[in-house]
């Protein structure tokens, strides 16, 4: 009469096996052709660990630099315009506020543009796989908030040259001043953003594909061209809205 023997794995049915035969093989015991049980190596459980992305991590922290720069800049226009309010009143009144409306709101869009090719590098989708903006990748979208950001900026220096021509100059008086700081600062970082794109999207054609350094890249740009478009929505307000209410 053949001996047997019953295995029993946790969550499945009891199996059983000729004892010459038996052997667990996922399991911790093992039993050889004459019935003695020796201990057998089991598998362990693999964890990922998940670490942070650190270029998001450094822009984020650069950026709590950059708050405190503009934080400034907003300070000063502020105690100028109460040192002057007449200047800032009159200066105010120079202003072509619908067309620096129109320029805000295509610097408002390329933040979307942005954000869906940031969206694509997350699938690590670098170029469009069809002509419809759906099937786009990063590169296209990239491309595209580069062509709106160059749009601004255009924008800006055309504003710059016709207050220029009118004799706004910088050193006009307090409200030239503090227009031209805080709005050029600005027209500086969002050119720095342009060729950071550039940059970004150089990187995604040099590599074979989406690693994790192109997606890193494309989530720290994206991150600091919000950041960017914050800060002029709130120029925006504060430059060419508030004094509507005040």
């Amino acid at each position: 009469m053949q001996e047997t023997i019953v295995v029993h794995h946790p969550g499945t049915p009891n199996r059983t096996r000729p004892a010459g035969r038996a052997r667990l093989v996922s399991g911790a015991w093992e039993i050889g052709h004459n019935g003695q049980v020796t201990a057998a190596t089991s598998a362990q459980a693999v964890h990922t660990v998940h670490r942070p992305n650190t270029t998001a991590i450094g822009v984020i922290v650069w950026l709590g630099s950059e708050v405190m720069f503009f934080a400034g800049l907003f300070a000063i226009f502020f105690t100028l315009r109460s040192m002057a309010p007449e200047q800032f009143a009159e200066g105010h009144s120079v202003l072509n506020v619908p067309f620096a409306t129109i320029n805000t709101l295509i610097l408002v869009s390329s933040s979307f543009t942005c954000q869906f090719g940031t969206f694509a590098a997350e699938r690590e989708q670098a170029r469009a796989t069809g002509k419809s903006p759906k099937h786009w990748g990063a590169i296209e979208w990239f491309y595209l908030t580069v062509l709106l950001g160059g749009i601004f900026v255009a924008g800006q220096v055309w504003e710059y040259a016709t207050l220029v021509s009118e004799g706004y100059v910088l050193n006009l008086n307090a409200y030239t001043s503090a227009f031209y700081m805080t709005t050029g600062f600005h027209g500086l970082h969002v050119t720095g953003g342009l060729v950071t794109f550039l940059l970004v999207i150089g990187r995604m054609y040099s590599a074979r594909r989406m690693g994790t350094r192109e997606v890193s890249s494309a989530l720290g740009i994206s991150y600091y061209w919000h950041f960017v478009d914050v800060v002029w929505v709130a120029l925006f307000f504060v430059i060419y809205l508030l004094p509507y209410f005040s």
